[in-house]
């Protein structure tokens, strides 16, 4: 039997590792295989410097491999998957990935061919506030990857053609969109965000109006565009 493969596409920064891992969690670990789509990237750290290109744009990725493998993946067929090292921005040793019951797939680029796209169940963007992305690539790329403040806002200045180019783009091809809403004041917990789920016909929908009518939830369900948005409290 084929694993259900779901997709988490979004820029640098906005949350994709966090919601793979609440999936993984609620699937749980024994159920769920897991690849990131940087891991397809044509050119270390150290190249794309020296290069003067971003990992964003799709020529600085194997494209060809990454859907070739996720073809496999759909015939619940195993893969030998590259690995790029974030901590250092080098690649290690491939890995063996087997798929299982689910499949989550997240990266930058993964909704960017037709043929791609056709390959996932239930496709998902992640779309914060640019200023709040930008906040969250600060913080981790400081803490996680050995940058300083100003490497990375000038990183983040140098990709902006390529995210606008590339990533953003994406969103149309999502079955869900999620966006991220500010914290309301300066004193509220940056953990919890209220967020908005923005859901298209592409992709049949529980009916949400229990849980909508149900006061105690917060929660808040409208049209928008001809969407269905699901307002969810931080």
């Amino acid at each position: 039997m084929r694993p259900v493969i779901l997709g988490v596409v979004g820029d640098s920064a906005a949350g994709k590792t966090t919601i793979t891992r609440g999936l993984v969690r609620v699937l749980g670990e024994e159920n769920v295989s897991h690849i990131c789509t940087d891991d397809y990237h044509r050119y270390d750290r150290k190249q794309r410097a020296e290069l003067g290109v971003t990992p964003l744009h799709p020529d600085c990725n194997y494209i060809d491999v990454l859907t070739q493998h996720l073809i496999h993946l759909r015939r619940a067929e195993a893969i030998l998957k590259p690995v790029y090292r974030h901590h250092d921005g080098t690649f290690g040793p491939p890995v063996y990935v087997r798929p299982e019951r689910f499949m989550v797939v997240e990266g930058l680029l993964g909704y960017y061919l037709t043929e791609m796209r056709e390959i996932y169940d239930v496709r998902v963007f992640l779309n914060p506030p640019e200023e709040l992305r930008r906040q969250w690539k600060v913080t981790r790329d400081c803490s996680r990857r050995g940058y300083t403040t100003d490497q990375v806002l000038a990183e983040l200045d140098r990709r902006e053609a390529d995210s606008e180019a590339f990533i953003r783009p994406q969103r149309r091809h999502a079955d869900m969109l999620v966006t991220f809403l500010p914290p309301a004041s300066d004193d509220h917990d940056p953990t919890h965000l209220a967020a908005e789920l923005t859901l298209r016909d592409g992709l049949p929908h529980p009916d949400l109006t229990a849980f909508v009518q149900d006061e105690a939830g917060g929660l808040t369900l409208l049209e928008r565009e001809g969407d269905r948005v699901l307002r969810i409290p931080g």
